[in-house]
């Protein structure tokens, strides 16, 4: 929210030769490789990296599994670093397609090369960023947390010339209360965009320099994850499992992901593809399903529960990854939509991601050069291992949406396959059809779903999950998600599609509650102090009628070991 122009306040700023916005694995990454190009040409090289969680890693969650390429090229001897936040190599990878009541392991033989996980680790990727994190501290970033960025700035010939942090001291009522501080503006030479799935401020950037004028839309999944601590004997260090099938139906997509590591840790969860079309369809709900089938619910016997968390997936791959460059910036990890769906992973994509674009600005910084269009990156991604790795599966996603998860997924595989052996696919580059929210069907057309009631021992509700995840926001300010038009909300979100929002928000945000006084007998409540920033609201809403932004300071989740 930009100051009243009464209060006649400007902003202060510091000026740098880099400023990165988000504090990931692919903007750390870049600060460090940065730094590192700057000791190599004994360049000086000024770099800022701002976080809008409350410290490193507060806001990131995966699954993970993680492939240590990019790693191993960033920091060549991390694992030797007594506080190598990887420790658990996977020992065991199997896969299953279940039924509502059984199940079948699926050979590995049958999948190639590049769906294997030996060589991978399970951990947290919180605290691989928190690592990260030290790792440039100690070569001098700076690194400041809590402070989101809430506007890019330009110059006059519209090229970027950083961001600023939003405003502190803001009432629900837009005016300054007494604790009023004005933002900062962090200027650079170059500002990087690593602020993940549906970054508030990468999409301001998408529309105005038309980054996806001749590409495929984009994609999402949401995954919703828990943490518990295992029994002792239920516990399989480095044994790693992938579902799909059952709960979700053939024509709605996704699977799970169960990784034992570290001290008797599971992580533990669920994606579903938000292009699914019954609108009384919870994410929520079917991972709480999920875990009551035969083949799983023995693992949580004497585990207790101890982390919950949710984000939105990038999921469009090869032919949906925007423009990299424009003047002034570039596009970075997930931002940029480097995820490989087919093999659940986007961290080593995103490293690597980081340091193509530092490498393109250390050189640009060396010629003299400031504010144009980084050509390199953008020419060069697609033939690196970030292109190598999304091209060889760029088909999957495509064909499960038209086929169903069945047949789909066999296609899918068979072209993984004539992609691995013959370097050439069968379909050629298909499109992914429509975007996710054009996808959800009116309520009259569709069976409702009805969940069973959560047990509180193996399944939950989504409030005492939300509690697991820490958040918090400041109450007395402005709400971070925006309804655009609240009788469109009405109207048609309600009246159409049946609520959707309380459905498929995994946080209790949304609700259609009862309400005598209200003129249609029912009023929209948003529980925005719920929001643990997986911004599915942002993309699923069929009308396209919210819009999430960064809150106020470091509000939000605060994940550890997630």
């Amino acid at each position: 929210m930009a100051l009243p122009e009464r209060e006649g306040m400007e902003r202060e700023g510091m000026d740098f030769d880099v400023v990165i916005v988000g504090a990931g694995p692919a903007g750390l990454a870049a600060a460090i490789r940065l730094k590192q190009r700057a000791a190599e040409t004994g360049q000086e090289i000024s770099v800022v990296v701002v976080e809008k969680g409350s410290e490193v890693g507060a806001h990131i969650l995966s699954g993970a599994v993680i492939d240590p390429s990019g790693l191993d090229a960033l920091v060549p001897d991390w694992r030797e670093d007594p506080d190598r936040p990887l420790k658990t190599a996977v020992e065991r990878d199997e896969f299953m397609f279940l039924t509502k009541n059984s199940g079948i392991g699926l050979p590995n033989l049958f999948f190639p090369k590049l769906m294997s996980n030996h060589g991978n680790f399970v951990g947290s990727l919180s605290n691989l960023t928190k690592f990260l994190g030290r790792k440039a501290e100690e070569i001098g970033v700076e690194i400041y947390p809590g402070f989101p960025a809430s506007e890019v700035l330009y110059d006059g010939n519209g090229a970027v010339v950083g961001v600023a942090t939003g405003d502190l001291g803001i009432g629900k009522s837009g005016e300054p209360r007494d604790d009023y501080t004005r933002g900062m503006e962090l200027r650079g030479k170059y500002t990087i965009f690593g602020e993940g799935a549906r970054g508030s401020l990468t999409k301001t950037l998408i529309d105005r320099f038309k980054l996806n004028a001749d590409r495929d839309h984009q994609k999402y999944g949401l995954g919703v994850k828990e943490l518990w601590q295992l029994a002792p004997d239920k516990f399989q260090p480095g044994l790693v499992q992938h579902t799909m099938g059952w709960p979700l139906p053939n024509k709605a997509g996704g699977g799970s992901w169960l990784y034992h590591f570290d001290d008797h840790l599971l992580s533990v969860g669920f994606v579903t593809h938000l292009n699914y079309e019954n609108p009384t369809l919870s994410p929520f709900e079917e991972f709480q399903r999920f875990k009551t089938h035969p083949m799983i619910r023995e693992v949580f016997e004497g585990a207790k529960r101890i982390g919950y968390g949710a984000r939105a997936i990038m999921e469009g791959g090869w032919q949906s990854v925007p423009k990299l460059v424009f003047p002034g910036g570039c596009l970075v990890g997930d931002s940029a939509g480097f995820v490989n769906v087919p093999r659940i992973k986007g961290s080593h994509n995103a490293v690597l991601s980081g340091m193509q674009a530092a490498d393109a600005i250390a050189s640009a910084l060396q010629a003299g050069r400031q504010g144009d269009e980084l050509a390199d990156y953008e020419n060069g991604w697609r033939d690196s291992p970030i292109g190598q790795d999304l091209k060889a599966v760029r088909n999957v996603k495509p064909l499960w949406s038209r086929y169903g998860t069945l047949v789909g997924v066999g296609l899918g595989g068979v072209d993984m396959w004539a992609n691995t052996l013959l370097n050439t696919s069968l379909f050629g580059t298909l499109r992914h059809g429509k975007p996710d929210h054009a996808c959800t069907k009116p309520l009259a057309e569709v069976t409702p779903i009805v969940y069973p009631k959560p047990d509180g021992k193996l399944t939950f509700d989504r409030l005492s999950s939300v509690y697991l995840s820490n958040t918090n926001h400041e109450e007395d300010q402005p709400p971070h998600l925006k309804v655009k038009d609240m009788g469109l909300q009405k109207t048609s979100e309600h009246d159409v599609f049946g609520g959707p929002s309380a459905r498929y928000c995994p946080a209790g945000v949304y609700e259609w509650v009862e309400d005598a006084s209200a003129g249609d007998g029912v009023r929209y409540q948003i529980n925005a102090q719920n929001c643990v920033h997986c911004k599915t609201c942002d993309i699923k809403d069929p009308n396209q009628n919210i819009n999430w932004e960064t809150p106020e300071g470091p509000g939000g989740p605060n994940y550890p070991n997630m």
